[in-house]
Protein backbone atom coordinates (compact mmCIF):
# COMPACT_ATOMS: atom_id res chain seq x y z
CA UNK A 1 0.00 0.00 0.00
CA UNK A 2 1.46 3.48 -0.66
CA UNK A 3 1.62 6.30 1.44
CA UNK A 4 0.15 9.40 0.15
CA UNK A 5 0.15 12.95 2.36
CA UNK A 6 -1.89 15.27 0.57
CA UNK A 7 -1.67 19.18 1.82
CA UNK A 8 -4.85 21.35 2.29
CA UNK A 9 -6.81 18.67 1.11
CA UNK A 10 -9.83 20.80 2.75
CA UNK A 11 -9.72 23.32 0.08
CA UNK A 12 -10.46 24.33 -2.32
CA UNK A 13 -13.17 22.79 -1.16
CA UNK A 14 -13.81 20.32 -4.33
CA UNK A 15 -10.60 18.75 -3.95
CA UNK A 16 -11.50 16.07 -1.18
CA UNK A 17 -12.61 14.15 -4.37
CA UNK A 18 -9.05 13.36 -5.40
CA UNK A 19 -8.59 12.14 -2.42
CA UNK A 20 -11.68 9.89 -2.10
CA UNK A 21 -10.34 8.14 -5.19
CA UNK A 22 -6.66 7.65 -4.38
CA UNK A 23 -8.20 5.65 -0.84
CA UNK A 24 -10.85 3.69 -3.21
CA UNK A 25 -6.99 2.91 -5.24
CA UNK A 26 -6.19 1.22 -2.12
CA UNK A 27 -3.66 3.99 -0.53
CA UNK A 28 -3.30 5.31 2.64
CA UNK A 29 -4.37 8.94 2.15
CA UNK A 30 -2.77 10.84 4.92
CA UNK A 31 -3.92 14.85 5.10
CA UNK A 32 -2.44 17.67 7.05
CA UNK A 33 -4.15 20.78 7.11
CA UNK A 34 -5.19 23.27 9.42
CA UNK A 35 -8.99 23.00 10.15
CA UNK A 36 -10.25 21.00 13.27
CA UNK A 37 -10.98 17.80 12.46
CA UNK A 38 -14.21 17.96 13.47
CA UNK A 39 -14.91 20.49 11.16
CA UNK A 40 -13.71 18.34 7.90
CA UNK A 41 -16.78 17.47 5.64
CA UNK A 42 -17.85 14.05 6.04
CA UNK A 43 -16.95 13.62 2.43
CA UNK A 44 -13.61 14.42 3.09
CA UNK A 45 -13.23 12.46 6.54
CA UNK A 46 -14.15 9.54 4.99
CA UNK A 47 -11.71 9.69 2.43
CA UNK A 48 -8.53 9.63 4.50
CA UNK A 49 -7.14 6.99 6.31
CA UNK A 50 -5.40 9.80 8.73
CA UNK A 51 -5.54 13.29 9.01
CA UNK A 52 -2.80 15.64 10.90
CA UNK A 53 -4.16 19.46 12.02
CA UNK A 54 -1.13 22.23 12.60
CA UNK A 55 -1.92 25.61 13.46
CA UNK A 56 -0.83 27.34 10.07
CA UNK A 57 0.40 25.80 7.11
CA UNK A 58 2.53 28.69 6.90
CA UNK A 59 4.56 27.19 9.40
CA UNK A 60 7.41 24.77 7.95
CA UNK A 61 8.39 23.43 11.11
CA UNK A 62 4.64 22.37 11.98
CA UNK A 63 4.26 20.99 8.61
CA UNK A 64 7.42 19.28 8.53
CA UNK A 65 6.56 17.83 11.95
CA UNK A 66 3.24 16.19 10.62
CA UNK A 67 5.23 14.50 7.90
CA UNK A 68 7.77 13.27 10.04
CA UNK A 69 4.85 11.93 12.18
CA UNK A 70 3.27 10.11 9.20
CA UNK A 71 6.90 8.69 8.11
CA UNK A 72 7.33 7.12 11.84
CA UNK A 73 4.38 5.82 11.85
CA UNK A 74 3.72 4.58 8.58
CA UNK A 75 6.81 3.81 6.96
CA UNK A 76 8.29 5.69 3.87
CA UNK A 77 5.65 8.37 2.00
CA UNK A 78 5.34 7.85 -1.85
CA UNK A 79 3.66 10.75 -2.86
CA UNK A 80 3.14 14.15 -1.38
CA UNK A 81 1.05 16.81 -3.25
CA UNK A 82 -1.60 19.36 -3.20
CA UNK A 83 -2.41 20.39 -6.07
CA UNK A 84 -2.50 23.75 -5.42
CA UNK A 85 0.04 26.70 -6.95
CA UNK A 86 0.25 28.34 -3.70
CA UNK A 87 1.55 25.45 -1.89
CA UNK A 88 4.04 24.32 -4.94
CA UNK A 89 7.45 25.20 -3.59
CA UNK A 90 6.18 24.09 0.01
CA UNK A 91 5.51 21.17 -1.26
CA UNK A 92 8.64 20.78 -3.31
CA UNK A 93 10.59 21.31 0.08
CA UNK A 94 8.81 18.85 1.41
CA UNK A 95 9.73 16.15 -1.01
CA UNK A 96 13.29 17.47 -1.01
CA UNK A 97 13.56 16.92 2.61
CA UNK A 98 12.00 13.63 3.00
CA UNK A 99 13.87 12.26 0.09
CA UNK A 100 9.99 11.70 -1.78
CA UNK A 101 11.24 10.99 -5.56
CA UNK A 102 7.63 11.04 -6.80
CA UNK A 103 7.17 15.18 -7.75
CA UNK A 104 9.03 18.11 -8.40
CA UNK A 105 12.22 18.78 -5.78
CA UNK A 106 13.26 22.54 -4.98
CA UNK A 107 15.95 22.47 -7.35
CA UNK A 108 13.16 22.22 -10.17
CA UNK A 109 11.55 24.93 -8.85
CA UNK A 110 13.16 28.43 -10.87
CA UNK A 111 11.64 26.88 -14.01
CA UNK A 112 8.18 26.15 -13.24
CA UNK A 113 7.75 29.01 -10.93
CA UNK A 114 9.28 32.13 -12.61
CA UNK A 115 7.69 33.25 -15.14
CA UNK A 116 10.89 34.53 -16.84
CA UNK A 117 12.56 31.24 -17.16
CA UNK A 118 8.96 29.52 -18.12
CA UNK A 119 10.40 31.84 -21.50
CA UNK A 120 13.06 29.74 -21.91
CA UNK A 121 11.10 26.48 -21.36
CA UNK A 122 8.44 27.66 -24.11
CA UNK A 123 11.41 28.88 -26.65
CA UNK A 124 12.89 25.41 -26.38
CA UNK A 125 9.57 23.70 -27.36
CA UNK A 126 9.63 25.73 -30.87
CA UNK A 127 6.76 28.29 -28.86
CA UNK A 128 7.47 32.06 -29.05
CA UNK A 129 6.92 34.02 -26.22
CA UNK A 130 6.42 38.07 -25.61
CA UNK A 131 9.51 39.97 -24.79
CA UNK A 132 10.59 41.02 -21.38
CA UNK A 133 12.32 43.19 -19.20
CA UNK A 134 13.20 42.08 -15.33
CA UNK A 135 12.45 45.11 -13.38
CA UNK A 136 15.53 46.87 -12.02
CA UNK A 137 15.12 50.58 -12.58
CA UNK A 138 12.92 53.24 -13.98
CA UNK A 139 15.88 53.59 -16.67
CA UNK A 140 15.35 50.34 -18.12
CA UNK A 141 12.08 49.88 -18.42
CA UNK A 142 12.02 53.20 -20.20
CA UNK A 143 14.87 51.89 -22.81
CA UNK A 144 12.51 48.02 -22.55
CA UNK A 145 9.24 50.09 -23.58
CA UNK A 146 11.16 51.90 -26.27
CA UNK A 147 11.24 48.72 -27.98
CA UNK A 148 7.86 47.35 -27.63
CA UNK A 149 6.31 50.24 -26.57
CA UNK A 150 2.68 50.99 -24.94
CA UNK A 151 0.69 49.25 -22.83
CA UNK A 152 3.02 46.83 -21.01
CA UNK A 153 2.06 44.93 -18.27
CA UNK A 154 3.60 44.16 -14.94
CA UNK A 155 3.65 41.34 -12.61
CA UNK A 156 6.06 39.43 -10.06
CA UNK A 157 8.16 36.94 -11.71
CA UNK A 158 7.49 34.42 -9.00
CA UNK A 159 3.58 35.12 -8.30
CA UNK A 160 0.25 33.41 -8.26
CA UNK A 161 -2.87 34.31 -10.78
CA UNK A 162 -3.15 37.56 -11.84
CA UNK A 163 -2.43 39.15 -8.00
CA UNK A 164 -0.32 41.80 -8.00
CA UNK A 165 -0.12 42.45 -12.00
CA UNK A 166 -0.89 45.72 -13.67
CA UNK A 167 -1.05 47.50 -17.30
CA UNK A 168 0.72 50.27 -17.82
CA UNK A 169 -0.36 52.44 -20.40
CA UNK A 170 1.68 55.78 -20.33
CA UNK A 171 4.87 57.13 -18.24
CA UNK A 172 2.79 58.41 -15.58
CA UNK A 173 1.46 54.85 -14.86
CA UNK A 174 4.83 53.45 -14.65
CA UNK A 175 6.26 56.24 -12.34
CA UNK A 176 3.31 55.38 -10.20
CA UNK A 177 4.01 51.54 -10.12
CA UNK A 178 7.59 52.48 -8.96
CA UNK A 179 6.11 54.54 -6.20
CA UNK A 180 3.46 52.03 -5.51
CA UNK A 181 5.18 48.44 -5.93
CA UNK A 182 6.54 46.30 -3.52
CA UNK A 183 10.44 46.95 -3.15
CA UNK A 184 11.07 42.85 -1.92
CA UNK A 185 9.35 41.61 -4.95
CA UNK A 186 11.07 40.70 -8.40
CA UNK A 187 8.86 42.21 -11.03
CA UNK A 188 8.96 40.72 -15.11
CA UNK A 189 7.73 43.40 -17.50
CA UNK A 190 6.27 42.54 -20.99
CA UNK A 191 4.99 43.51 -23.98
CA UNK A 192 1.19 43.77 -24.23
CA UNK A 193 -0.22 40.30 -26.16
CA UNK A 194 -3.46 41.10 -27.67
CA UNK A 195 -5.37 37.20 -27.49
CA UNK A 196 -7.62 35.72 -25.29
CA UNK A 197 -5.94 33.22 -23.28
CA UNK A 198 -5.89 29.31 -24.38
CA UNK A 199 -5.20 26.50 -22.26
CA UNK A 200 -3.70 22.70 -22.29
CA UNK A 201 -5.17 20.75 -19.26
CA UNK A 202 -3.82 17.62 -19.46
CA UNK A 203 -2.82 14.40 -16.60
CA UNK A 204 0.54 12.92 -17.89
CA UNK A 205 2.00 9.82 -16.81
CA UNK A 206 5.48 8.65 -15.47
CA UNK A 207 6.77 8.59 -19.19
CA UNK A 208 5.46 12.56 -19.43
CA UNK A 209 2.42 11.41 -21.98
CA UNK A 210 -0.85 12.38 -21.46
CA UNK A 211 -3.47 9.99 -20.15
CA UNK A 212 -6.08 13.01 -20.81
CA UNK A 213 -6.06 16.15 -22.17
CA UNK A 214 -8.45 18.87 -22.82
CA UNK A 215 -8.51 22.87 -22.50
CA UNK A 216 -10.13 26.25 -21.78
CA UNK A 217 -11.16 29.30 -22.98
CA UNK A 218 -10.71 32.84 -20.98
CA UNK A 219 -12.13 35.40 -23.33
CA UNK A 220 -11.74 38.02 -20.76
CA UNK A 221 -8.24 39.20 -18.90
CA UNK A 222 -7.91 37.80 -15.67
CA UNK A 223 -5.89 40.60 -14.77
CA UNK A 224 -9.26 43.09 -15.63
CA UNK A 225 -11.08 41.17 -14.12
CA UNK A 226 -9.57 41.10 -11.20
CA UNK A 227 -8.26 45.33 -11.20
CA UNK A 228 -11.85 46.16 -12.37
CA UNK A 229 -13.65 43.70 -10.41
CA UNK A 230 -15.28 42.51 -13.56
CA UNK A 231 -17.69 39.35 -13.69
CA UNK A 232 -15.40 36.23 -14.77
CA UNK A 233 -16.30 34.16 -17.71
CA UNK A 234 -14.49 31.21 -19.10
CA UNK A 235 -15.17 27.81 -20.77
CA UNK A 236 -14.11 24.05 -21.37
CA UNK A 237 -13.90 23.75 -25.15
CA UNK A 238 -15.77 21.20 -26.50
CA UNK A 239 -13.11 19.58 -28.62
CA UNK A 240 -9.60 20.63 -27.92
CA UNK A 241 -7.58 22.64 -30.90
CA UNK A 242 -4.82 20.96 -32.60
CA UNK A 243 -2.65 23.60 -32.22
CA UNK A 244 -3.33 24.00 -28.60
CA UNK A 245 -2.54 20.11 -27.85
CA UNK A 246 0.29 20.44 -30.06
CA UNK A 247 2.03 23.05 -28.05
CA UNK A 248 0.94 21.59 -25.05
CA UNK A 249 2.84 18.15 -25.42
CA UNK A 250 5.71 19.98 -26.45
CA UNK A 251 6.04 22.20 -23.50
CA UNK A 252 5.30 19.20 -21.50
CA UNK A 253 8.57 17.41 -22.99
CA UNK A 254 10.46 20.86 -22.67
CA UNK A 255 9.68 21.36 -18.84
CA UNK A 256 9.84 17.52 -18.45
CA UNK A 257 6.65 16.50 -16.59
CA UNK A 258 5.78 13.39 -15.66
CA UNK A 259 3.36 12.12 -13.05
CA UNK A 260 1.05 15.54 -12.87
CA UNK A 261 -2.05 16.73 -13.49
CA UNK A 262 -1.11 20.46 -15.41
CA UNK A 263 -2.55 23.81 -16.76
CA UNK A 264 -0.58 25.37 -19.59
CA UNK A 265 -1.68 28.65 -21.04
CA UNK A 266 -1.07 30.13 -24.27
CA UNK A 267 -2.10 33.16 -25.65
CA UNK A 268 -3.81 32.80 -28.98
CA UNK A 269 -3.64 36.11 -31.01
CA UNK A 270 -6.57 38.08 -31.76
CA UNK A 271 -5.18 40.10 -34.49
CA UNK A 272 -1.51 40.27 -36.24
CA UNK A 273 1.60 41.23 -33.90
CA UNK A 274 4.84 41.96 -34.82
CA UNK A 275 7.64 39.93 -33.66
CA UNK A 276 5.01 37.25 -32.33
CA UNK A 277 2.67 36.29 -35.12
CA UNK A 278 -0.38 36.42 -36.87
CA UNK A 279 -4.22 36.60 -35.75
CA UNK A 280 -4.98 33.54 -34.42
CA UNK A 281 -1.45 32.00 -33.94
CA UNK A 282 -0.70 30.30 -30.42
CA UNK A 283 2.20 32.20 -28.30
CA UNK A 284 3.48 30.71 -24.72
CA UNK A 285 2.02 32.35 -21.39
CA UNK A 286 2.94 30.48 -18.70
CA UNK A 287 2.71 27.15 -17.05
CA UNK A 288 1.01 25.81 -13.68
CA UNK A 289 2.11 22.43 -12.55
CA UNK A 290 -1.07 21.65 -10.96
CA UNK A 291 -4.87 21.50 -11.94
CA UNK A 292 -6.76 24.85 -13.44
CA UNK A 293 -7.60 26.13 -9.99
CA UNK A 294 -11.65 26.49 -8.46
CA UNK A 295 -14.25 24.20 -9.57
CA UNK A 296 -12.41 23.30 -13.24
CA UNK A 297 -11.57 20.05 -12.14
CA UNK A 298 -15.89 19.50 -12.31
CA UNK A 299 -16.24 21.16 -15.38
CA UNK A 300 -14.17 18.64 -17.32
CA UNK A 301 -15.82 15.94 -15.90
CA UNK A 302 -19.27 17.84 -17.37
CA UNK A 303 -17.71 18.20 -20.32
CA UNK A 304 -16.29 15.36 -21.47
CA UNK A 305 -18.60 12.66 -19.30
CA UNK A 306 -15.87 11.16 -17.03
CA UNK A 307 -13.88 11.87 -13.83
CA UNK A 308 -10.67 13.58 -13.96
CA UNK A 309 -10.56 13.08 -10.21
CA UNK A 310 -10.44 9.32 -10.75
CA UNK A 311 -7.53 9.09 -13.72
CA UNK A 312 -5.25 11.33 -11.92
CA UNK A 313 -5.96 9.02 -8.62
CA UNK A 314 -4.77 6.22 -11.47
CA UNK A 315 -2.30 7.45 -12.53
CA UNK A 316 -0.55 7.69 -9.05
CA UNK A 317 -1.62 3.96 -8.38
CA UNK A 318 -1.39 2.45 -11.37
CA UNK A 319 0.10 5.15 -14.02
CA UNK A 320 -2.59 4.02 -16.37
CA UNK A 321 -6.45 4.24 -16.38
CA UNK A 322 -9.56 2.69 -17.95
CA UNK A 323 -11.80 5.87 -17.29
CA UNK A 324 -14.30 6.46 -19.99
CA UNK A 325 -14.65 9.62 -21.92
CA UNK A 326 -18.25 10.16 -23.40
CA UNK A 327 -19.95 12.54 -25.05
CA UNK A 328 -18.48 16.13 -25.16
CA UNK A 329 -20.10 19.57 -24.86
CA UNK A 330 -18.83 22.90 -23.80
CA UNK A 331 -18.94 23.85 -20.34
CA UNK A 332 -19.35 27.03 -19.40
CA UNK A 333 -18.70 28.76 -15.77
CA UNK A 334 -20.33 32.23 -15.31
CA UNK A 335 -18.63 34.50 -12.20
CA UNK A 336 -21.38 37.12 -11.22
CA UNK A 337 -20.13 40.26 -9.37
CA UNK A 338 -21.52 41.37 -6.44
CA UNK A 339 -23.06 44.77 -6.70
CA UNK A 340 -23.97 45.16 -10.89
CA UNK A 341 -27.88 44.80 -11.33
CA UNK A 342 -28.38 42.32 -13.82
CA UNK A 343 -31.01 42.07 -15.96
CA UNK A 344 -32.37 38.79 -15.24
CA UNK A 345 -32.28 37.42 -11.05
CA UNK A 346 -31.24 33.97 -9.99
CA UNK A 347 -34.73 32.62 -10.22
CA UNK A 348 -34.88 33.44 -13.81
CA UNK A 349 -31.54 32.45 -14.66
CA UNK A 350 -32.70 29.04 -12.78
CA UNK A 351 -36.16 29.13 -14.86
CA UNK A 352 -34.50 29.51 -17.86
CA UNK A 353 -31.31 27.33 -17.99
CA UNK A 354 -32.11 24.97 -14.92
CA UNK A 355 -31.82 21.78 -17.17
CA UNK A 356 -28.08 23.27 -18.16
CA UNK A 357 -27.03 24.35 -14.74
CA UNK A 358 -24.95 21.73 -13.12
CA UNK A 359 -23.15 23.66 -9.97
CA UNK A 360 -24.46 27.05 -8.97
CA UNK A 361 -23.14 28.94 -5.18
CA UNK A 362 -21.41 31.16 -3.75
CA UNK A 363 -17.39 31.29 -4.55
CA UNK A 364 -15.49 31.52 -1.74
CA UNK A 365 -13.94 35.21 -0.38
CA UNK A 366 -10.15 34.41 -1.08
CA UNK A 367 -10.95 33.01 -4.67
CA UNK A 368 -13.77 35.90 -5.31
CA UNK A 369 -11.01 38.26 -7.20
CA UNK A 370 -10.52 35.74 -10.21
CA UNK A 371 -14.12 34.63 -10.30
CA UNK A 372 -16.60 36.22 -8.93
CA UNK A 373 -19.01 36.50 -5.90
CA UNK A 374 -22.06 34.02 -7.15
CA UNK A 375 -21.18 31.26 -9.74
CA UNK A 376 -23.14 29.32 -12.16
CA UNK A 377 -21.79 26.28 -14.13
CA UNK A 378 -24.02 25.15 -17.19
CA UNK A 379 -22.95 22.45 -20.32
CA UNK A 380 -24.01 23.38 -23.42
CA UNK A 381 -23.74 20.97 -27.12
CA UNK A 382 -23.07 24.14 -29.36
CA UNK A 383 -21.00 27.06 -29.12
CA UNK A 384 -24.56 29.45 -30.08
CA UNK A 385 -26.06 27.98 -27.07
CA UNK A 386 -22.98 28.80 -24.94
CA UNK A 387 -22.73 32.61 -26.41
CA UNK A 388 -26.37 33.23 -25.55
CA UNK A 389 -26.12 31.59 -21.97
CA UNK A 390 -23.11 33.89 -21.16
CA UNK A 391 -25.04 37.38 -23.32
CA UNK A 392 -27.97 36.66 -21.07
CA UNK A 393 -26.60 35.76 -17.33
CA UNK A 394 -23.83 39.29 -17.48
CA UNK A 395 -26.28 41.43 -19.27
CA UNK A 396 -26.70 44.22 -17.07
CA UNK A 397 -29.88 46.69 -16.80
Amino acid sequence: MKNIIFISPNFPTNYWQFCRELKKNGMNVLGIGDQPYQELSQNLRESLNEYYKVSNLENYDEVYRAVAFFTFKHGRIDWLESNNEYWLERDAQLRTDFHITSGFQVEDMPRIKYKSKMKQYYRKAGIPVARYHLVTDLAGCRTFIKKVGYPVVVKPDNGVGAADTEKLKCDEDLVKFFENRHENVSYIMEEFVHAEVNSYDAIIDANGEPMFETGNVTPMSIMDIVNDNDNSIYYIVKDLAEDTRTAGRAAVKSFGVRSRFVHFEFFRLTQDQKGLGEKGQIVGLEVNMRPCGGFTPDMIDFAYSTDVYKIWADMIAFDRSTVAVGEHQFCAYAGRRDGKHFELSHDEIMAKYGSHIRMVGRIPDVLSGAMGNQMYIATFPTREELDAFYGDILRTC
